[in-house]
């Protein structure tokens, strides 16, 4: 991974409300973490998953878009998923924390 994507991960990590951060291959396998192996590998899962899922519902509805954000508000967590070409970004926060 390059210094830049490096700096760039440790500058979220220190965010306030930042729980920990993951970046997910396109197979879906998760190539760096800083949350416990358990909670990476059912995260990165089931984001894989659900972002492929929304990835083709927004070209279903119009297949000159794609989708560039995916963001979860739940009540203990909020996730926020930036896909790229070769790997997905996920951070995972608190939301009273954050804002």
């Amino acid at each position: 991974m390059s210094n830049e994507v490096e700096e760039t991960l440790k500058r979220i990590q220190q965010m306030k409300g930042v729980i920990g951060t993951i970046v997910v291959n396109n197979e879906g396998i998760p190539i760096k973490t800083t949350l416990d192996n358990s909670t990476t590998v059912q995260y990165a899962g089931l984001i894989h998953q659900l972002t492929a899922k929304a990835r083709s519902t927004v070209r279903d509805i119009d297949p000159q878009n794609d989708l560039t954000f995916l963001r979860i508000r739940s009540k203990k967590h909020e996730i926020m998923i930036a896909p790229e070409k070769e790997f997905l970004l996920i951070v995972v926060q608190n939301p009273s924390d954050g804002n």
